[in-house]
Order: C-alpha cells, then sequence, then structure tokens
C-alpha cells in the first residue's frame, strides 16, 4: 500500500497497450517492515474470546502471517471483538510470532486442525475497560478500508494512540511490569505463594469480566507506561526535551505500579489500602520513598505507615537503585541527543556550503562553453532533460518502417534527444524498468516473432543482451516486481495465451510461474503496491472486458470486477493508487474513454474521456499527470499529438512536432505497457 509513490512507465512506438488488471490490494496487511510494526490487533467473537484469555493465546488466518512473524516478546497486542466490535487490552506478546503453537486452537474438542496458526502467546500489560469501535475508530482511521473492516497491522503512532485511549479507562495492573527502552534490571526473588498466582488470576479476572463485565466490581487505576519502541523512536527524532519527559514519566509510573502490586497482594489487617491512597506520584512521594517510606510513596498518611515485611523492603530498596541508574541513564541520553542535534546542525551547514561550491562550478563550466547559439541551446536542453522530467520512447513502428530507435523525450519543453539504439528493430514488444535498467522484449519486426531480451542503461548509454524468453511471441505485457520481470500473455501470430514467465535476474533464467485464468493477447499490465495486474486483451475470440490480478505473496490470479467496455491495444497506468484504463479498441472501434479502478472499493468508475480516440498509444505517469503519446485513430491514421491529464484540471493537447506520427514503444516516467498497431483490428495479421 504504498501511498503517492512514482513508479516509471514505458511508452513502446508501435506496440498494442497493455494494462494491469484492477484488481483489489490484500486486505490481510499493510507489509510494514519489523522495525516500523509498533503493535498488532487480533479478532475473535463471543465464541471465541473466552479461549484466547484463558490459553493466553492469540491467532489469526495462515495469510496474517507475513506480518505476525515480526512480532517479538514485549510487543503491545490488541484483541477486537467483532460480535459487540469492542476492543480489549493491553496486551504484549510473551514469544514471538509463529506458526501453529496450539495447531487445534478454537476448533471443537481438536478435533480438525485450526483455522488460525499465525498465533502469539500473551500477557496482560494492563487491564483496562474495552473500547467501542465509535471510540477509537480515529485513532486508526489510516487503517480502514471500508467502513467495516479495517488492517490489523499498527503503526508506531497508532499504538500510541490506542494505549492512551485504553490506559484512560485501567480496571486493574498487568501480569507484569512492562519492559522499557531504559532496559530495567530483573528482580529476581521468589514471591510468597499468595503472589505467585497473580499472573493466571490476571487472566482469570478478565476472562470473568469478558462473561459478565458486572461481577468486576474492584476498580484500581495506574498510568500508562510508554512502550519501549517509543521511547526509541523520540530518541532518534533528537528531540531531548520529549526524551527527558518520558524517562521522567516511566520512572514515576514504574515505581507507582510496583508499590501497587504489591499492596494489592499484601494479606492482613495492617496492609489494607486507607481511603486517601493517591493515584499519582509527587516529588515528595518520591523523596520519602528515597527515605524506605513506601507508605508515602503510595498515598499512606505518614502516622499509619507500617513497617513492610523483609522482602518488601528489598524490592523497595532495589526499585530505587534503579531508579537512580534510570534517572543517570536519562541525564546520559540526553546528553547524546544534544551532541547529535549539534552534529546535524553542522552537517547540514556543510551540505549547504557543499551546494553553493557546486553551483559555482555549474557557472563556471557553462561560461567555459562555445559562445555559438546553436550549440548553447543544445546544452541547456541537455541540460533540462532530467529523468524524472522526461520518458523514453523505444522502437515501434512510425507507418512506413519499423524502428530499432532509443529517444529522451520531455514533455514540458518539448525536446527529443536520441541515444544508442537497440541492437534490431523491435515494435509488438514490452518494456519495463527494474533497478535502474529498461528491459525490453519480445514483439517483432512485422515479419516474425522475437524471443530476444535486452536491457539499457541509461548512466552507461549501453545495451545488454539478456537470456531469451522460453516463446516467441508479440503484443504481451510485462511487469517489474521484486527483482523479477514478468512476460505476461500475447501470442505468436495464431493463438493467444495465458502463460507467464518470470526472469529472476539472480537465477538469470525465464521460467513459467501460474497462468493466467483467461488467454489475452494485446492486453495491459501494471505493478501497484506489490500487485501485478491485468486487463481485457482478445482471446482469439472476442476482445474483453475482464480483468484479474497477481499477488505473488499468494502466488495465484484472482478475478476482479469487470471493466465497462471490452478493451484491447489500450494503455494501462498506475496514478495515487488508482489505475486509467486508457483508449483501445472494444472491438468496432477506437474508443476515446476512460476508466479508473480504486482498489480499495474493487469497482470501475468512468472517468473524463480523451479529446481523441485512440488505440495502440503509449501512456505515461510525469510528476503527477498522465502523457498519452501517438497511437493510431482509425484505420492506419496514426496520431502525432500528445496528450495530458491531472487531476482536477482535465485533459489537455500539447502541441508538438517533436514526436512525429509514431507508436511508440514506452515512455520512463512511470513505466507501463504498450504494444504496437499492426494492421486494423486484427494486430497479429502481419
Amino acid at each position: 500500500m504504498g501511498t503517492g509513490r512514482k513508479t516509471q512507465t514505458f511508452y513502446v512506438k508501435g506496440n498494442p497497450s497493455f494494462f494491469p488488471s484492477p484488481i483489489a490490494t490484500s486486505t490481510c496487511g499493510r507489509n510494514l517492515e519489523k522495525d516500523q510494526l509498533g503493535g498488532v490487533i487480533f479478532g475473535c467473537k463471543n465464541a471465541t474470546i473466552k479461549e484466547c484469555l484463558s490459553k493466553q493465546l492469540f491467532g489469526l488466518p495462515a495469510q496474517h502471517f507475513s506480518y505476525v512473524k515480526n512480532i517479538e516478546p514485549g510487543l503491545p497486542l490488541f484483541l477486537f471483538n467483532y460480535s459487540d466490535r469492542k476492543l480489549h487490552g493491553i496486551f504484549e506478546a510473551a514469544s514471538k510470532g509463529q506458526m501453529s503453537i496450539d495447531p487445534y486452537g478454537w476448533t471443537a474438542n481438536g478435533s480438525e486442525r485450526t483455522q488460525y496458526p499465525a498465533q502469539v502467546q500473551v500477557c496482560v500489560r494492563l487491564q483496562c475497560q474495552p473500547l467501542s469501535e465509535d471510540a477509537f475508530r480515529n485513532a486508526i482511521a489510516d487503517n480502514y478500508y471500508n467502513t467495516t473492516h479495517f488492517w490489523f497491522e499498527l503503526d508506531n503512532g497508532q499504538t500510541r494512540r490506542l494505549t492512551s485511549l485504553l490506559a484512560s479507562s485501567v480496571i486493574g495492573p498487568g501480569t507484569y511490569i512492562p519492559k522499557n527502552t531504559m532496559k530495567w534490571r530483573t528482580v529476581s526473588r521468589s514471591l510468597p505463594s499468595h503472589e505467585t498466582s497473580v499472573e493466571d488470576e490476571a487472566f482469570k479476572k478478565l476472562t470473568s469480566e469478558v462473561e459478565d463485565p458486572t461481577q468486576s466490581t474492584s476498580r484500581y487505576h495506574s498510568p500508562e507506561v510508554a512502550s519501549s519502541m517509543d521511547a526509541d523512536r523520540d530518541i532518534q527524532q533528537l528531540d531531548s526535551n520529549a526524551v527527558s519527559k518520558e524517562a521522567e514519566q516511566d520512572v514515576k509510573s514504574l515505581v507507582l505500579i510496583k508499590l501497587k502490586e504489591l499492596a494489592l497482594n499484601r494479606k492482613g489487617p495492617n496492609i489494607s489500602l486507607p481511603d486517601n491512597v493517591k493515584d499519582t506520584p509527587d516529588v515528595n512521594s518520591i523523596n520519602s520513598a528515597e527515605k524506605g517510606c513506601p507508605g508515602e510513596l503510595v498515598g499512606f498518611e505518614k502516622e499509619e505507615c507500617p513497617n513492610p515485611p523483609f522482602e518488601h523492603q528489598s524490592i523497595i530498596a532495589q526499585l530505587m537503585q534503579e531508579v537512580k541508574e534510570l534517572t543517570a541513564f536519562r541525564e546520559m541520553q540526553t546528553q547524546k541527543c544534544c551532541y547529535l542535534e549539534q552534529k546535524l546542525v553542522e552537517a547540514e551547514l556543510e551540505i549547504n556550503h557543499l551546494k553553493d561550491r557546486c553551483t559555482i562550478l555549474e557557472s563556471a563550466c557553462n561560461l567555459s562553453k562555445e559562445h555559438d547559439e546553436k550549440a548553447a541551446i543544445q546544452s541547456s536542453d541537455q541540460q533540462h532533460l532530467d529523468l524524472k522530467e522526461s520518458l523514453y520512447l523505444i522502437g515501434g513502428y512510425d507507418g512506413e518502417s519499423f524502428l530499432a530507435s532509443m529517444d529522451l523525450y520531455c514533455p514540458s519543453l518539448n525536446v527529443k534527444k536520441s541515444l544508442k539504439p537497440m541492437s534490431s528493430v523491435r515494435s509488438y514488444a514490452s518494456t519495463v524498468q527494474l533497478n535502474g535498467e529498461i528491459y525490453v522484449f519480445g514483439g517483432g519486426n512485422g515479419c516474425i516473432w522475437y524471443d530476444t531480451v535486452e536491457s539499457y542503461s541509461p548512466v552507461c548509454d549501453k545495451w545488454t543482451l539478456w537470456p531469451s524468453l522460453n516463446q516467441k511471441k508479440g503484443s504481451l505485457a510485462g511487469a517489474g516486481l521484486r527483482n523479477k520481470i514478468f512476460a505476461i500473455g500475447g501470442g505468436n501470430g495464431i493463438d493467444s495465451c495465458s502463460e507467464v514467465e518470470m526472469l529472476d535476474l539472480d537465477i538469470g533464467k525465464w521460467i513459467y510461474i501460474r497462468s493466467m485464468l483467461e488467454k489475452r493477447f494485446a492486453l495491459a499490465a501494471v505493478e501497484s503496491n506489490g500487485v501485478i495486474y491485468v486487463t481485457g486483451g482478445f482471446d482469439g475470440n472476442d476482445y474483453l472486458q475482464s480483468a484479474e490480478r497477481y499477488d505473488p505473496r499468494e502466488h495465484c490470479w484472482t478475478k476482479i470486477a469487470n471493466m465497462n467496455s471490452k478493451r484491447g491495444c489500450h494503455s494501462l497506468i498506475s496514478l495515487n493508487d488508482k489505475l486509467y484504463a486508457l483508449g483501445g479498441f472494444d472491438g468496432e472501434a477506437m474508443i476515446p474513454s476512460v476508466e479508473i479502478f480504486d482498489p480499495r472499493l474493487e469497482t470501475w468508475m468512468v472517468g473524463e474521456p480523451m479529446n481523441y480516440p485512440r488505440g495502440y498509444s503509449a501512456a505515461t505517469v510525469v510528476n503527477d499527470s498522465i502523457y498519452v503519446i501517438g497511437g493510431v485513430r482509425h484505420d492506419e491514421d496514426i496520431l502525432d499529438n500528445v496528450e495530458n491529464y491531472k487531476e482536477g484540471h482535465g485533459w489537455q493537447e500539447i502541441c508538438t512536432t517533436v514526436v512525429g506520427k509514431s507508436f511508440p514503444h514506452q515512455a520512463e516516467g512511470t513505466y507501463s505497457n504498450n504494444c504496437v498497431y499492426n494492421k486494423k483490428n486484427h494486430p497479429w495479421e502481419c
């Protein structure tokens, strides 16, 4: 689910367009990296929540293991009850996320394998009143992909907000003191028999309150303890004031929670809490605790301060020692933050100094150039042909001959620069950008089909040959994903195919993977948010309006909603996490219509049509604008114009004489897949 990211698109002269299918993105998760994962929500129902709490085990379906495996002990967890749509917490992981800790959990008498094998063992951090969905919805608003469903992966900010909401209505302490960034020293001692059962009793109490909330008569208040990952992140942000403030709060909270637990679990007539117990420690309380009077620390009146048992005195002494250690650690971290902030300021000054020197050197180079006007104009053009602002025109067909050319075109300046051509003329091919290089594969020269593959390096202005495809074919689609290149569908002039080949750059060989659900020639494909979409094409009998997607994590093709119109030799691009199907041939004529697919809504919407009907054109995205270049309007009427679309501004024609009449192969700005026009309604008739 990346959002707003820029991929690069190819516009290849002379190829029937391919567009990716409008398949909805996976609702299993957000694919957060391990260091971005702040917490996880698990699901349950009234029928399973008791088992979750009694077994101290949470689980999700197998497809969620992609992020459950990133759970480490101490990570905050929450439990969402789908029956009453309430969120329970605060829990934390007591183990790493694993598969099938209990292979028969949440099943009838353990007679079958569990449907929720992505599991983690848990314990209670704080017992809190459950939150209704209306109460916590805004805290994780970005995770909702429809009105009733949300992703379970939480980033650190969302985890912090949920923890704060739950901690505002604490019922009782957790099973043990949470781990903290300050690396608390573990207190090693043997507890009395009435204290050793605290952990089990906490889960029993929470389970009974889920079954009958009215049975909970005792309410204790405990401050929220910031998670370790939150503290680490604050240090990384070099916010020394925030670090100091949170560390001080952690110190007070630790002491308060530990002493409350001692007070709650002690037996006897002299240990009951008086009515005037304070929930929040103040400076005087901390000072009195340092002097050895735990009663003042948790709110006992001075004259009622009992002499605690020896074992409690030992714990209090250890806690106070840890307070001193943490205070020293906090001061050390504050000094480190100040040092890093100073280094950051110095680095920024050095960067600005280097920028000034680069500007001076560029000015000196410009002054040394020839004063010939033509050379000066050419130099100016080349200076502004930035790859982020430009696109590549590769091969194709210009109405008279097939091309091997390679050009760099900047729409904003209407400037084209010739680069090193391919090793042979090529049209009907597909192009993919990956790892900074441009891969061109398949296609033909109007008489024969190719299985050859070559790549272009913009840095070296050089073409390199790669292993050939397993089949000779053209009018295929392509996509690049995770250091792999996918050659999808196409045909050999006789048959349309559904096969998909994959080139793993580390292995250097094309291998077959799962085929599409339908045969597709002159289709379109695009990669968006880690998923490959394909749409339309010709199956040998008719043009298609169907679409499907391939998720490499599931290794299968899935059908998604159909387009509103049949399309082949069209273009498909991704802009702002939405898919745009542009023009193409519907079986009777070229069309100018545009359809937009929103993966979250899983529906196609009608967009603003282009100014001209066109197929076999190429589409690309540069600076959040769509550019559609060349193509065929009807019969063999080749277009030589460029249309531009920006959300809120509609389609505008760009006057240009630079591109000329052609079917460009593809273009770099974002990389989409487009094919070349061959003959009227039957693109494989050579």
